[in-house]
């Protein structure tokens, strides 16, 4: 009997990392908004690592986080790094690409609770009065990844804080 569950739980276990093998070597969660503003405004909003206090959902989950920003705070080489609770981690981001009112693109290290190396990316695109503003993020999964991700969804964990954050961007941008 405790032969057979021995080998049950093996099979499960091999069935599991079979599977994780097969699931894709990136991810990408993506969100998206009309905000009542000129893409200029909402621009301003993004490129200026020291506005996102007035918009990013993770200043809410850590009010206590801890940020350090570099000499540079917006544009191209910006830098920004936080430490914080369990809900923030510790981490930080860099502007590698700024092309105002268009499109901002940010490197994303995160060193804890893992670590992970992901772009984040802005597109910012006039609709008649409004703009429509996507927030993206992309990585690699590595293997181990891949095993967590089966069980744990990123695109609905990341996705609720995207969506969180561009409410607060739209209500920041339109006042």
């Amino acid at each position: 009997m405790l032969k057979r569950i021995a080998v049950t739980i093996a099979v499960l276990i091999a069935g599991v990392l079979i599977f994780a093998a097969t699931r894709p070597d990136a991810f990408r969660v993506e969100r998206a908004v009309a905000i009542q503003a000129p893409p200029e405004t909402v621009f301003a909003l993004i490129n200026d690592l020291k506005a996102w206090a007035a918009w990013s959902p993770w200043e809410k989950k850590d009010p206590a986080m801890q940020r350090t920003y570099g000499a540079t705070t917006a544009g191209k080489g910006a830098t920004y790094a936080w430490e914080g609770n369990r809900d923030v981690g510790k981490g930080g981001m860099e502007i590698v690409d700024s092309i105002p009112p268009s499109r901002i693109r940010l490197r994303l290290d995160f060193v804890t609770p893992f670590e992970a190396h992901n772009i984040v990316t802005f597109t910012l695109a006039p609709q008649g009065s409004t703009t429509r503003v996507s927030w993206a993020m992309e990585g690699p999964v590595p293997y181990f990844a891949k095993i967590i991700h089966m069980f744990l969804d990123m695109d609905a964990m990341v996705g609720k804080d995207f969506e969180a954050g561009l409410a607060a961007m739209k209500t920041a941008a339109e006042r």
